[in-house]
């Protein structure tokens, strides 16, 4: 399975998520799973790719063009395949496209602008692939809080919470991803009449 991970390009966070995200990574490769990511070399990305890399697997880096014009972030430089995009949409769109399942890892408001756009896109039956909120050392448990809120409120259909599962154990990522079943989307279930 390619998976799509997600996650903080920052070096200057406790070590705790490099290791998790690291660790995670080279267990996924070991059984068999490819990555594609965002292509940089530093941060919970840069974790990614080199516990893929660690782990025998595949690793596809996206990046736009102008991250290696302009010095925006360091390249990993172990891509087994590296595509350059025009813009950060279409970087995002690659990615999308070719992943078979999706990794939130800790990260700042690029990675919560993918988990929302995975996520919306899901809800409108655009897609069906896995989504995981690694939650390492209880990172997501405010925006769990929140997004409860949001439903709460009537801002948001509950099922959406559905969608995606939020784990903080690399066993349990590990178990969700590789039994995951597709289902209908809350948008479809409402368009069809189920309650």
């Amino acid at each position: 399975m390619k998976i799509c991970i997600f996650g903080a390009a920052s070096d200057h966070i406790d070590g705790i998520y490099f290791k998790a995200v690291e660790e995670l990574s080279e267990q996924l490769a070991k059984r068999g799973h490819s990555l594609v990511f965002g292509g940089g070399k530093t941060g919970l990305m840069g974790a990614a790719a080199r516990g893929f890399k660690k782990g025998g697997g595949f690793v596809h880096g996206v990046i736009p063009e102008f991250f290696k014009e302009e010095n925006v972030e360091v390249i990993f430089d172990e891509c087994d395949e590296l595509t350059y995009t025009d813009t950060m949409s279409a970087r995002k769109m690659k990615m999308e496209e070719e992943a078979e399942a999706f990794i939130i890892a800790p990260g700042g408001i690029g990675t919560f602008e993918e988990f929302f756009e995975v996520l919306t896109l899901k809800q409108l039956g655009r897609h069906k692939k896995a989504m995981v909120l690694f939650n390492v050392d209880g990172y997501y448990d405010d925006l769990q809080k929140f997004m409860q809120t949001v439903a709460d409120r009537k801002f948001l259909n509950f099922r959406c919470n559905e969608l995606y599962s939020v784990i903080s154990s690399t066993d349990g990522v590990l178990d969700y991803l590789e039994n995951y079943v597709e289902s209908a989307t809350p948008w479809q279930k409402l368009k069809i009449g189920e309650s």
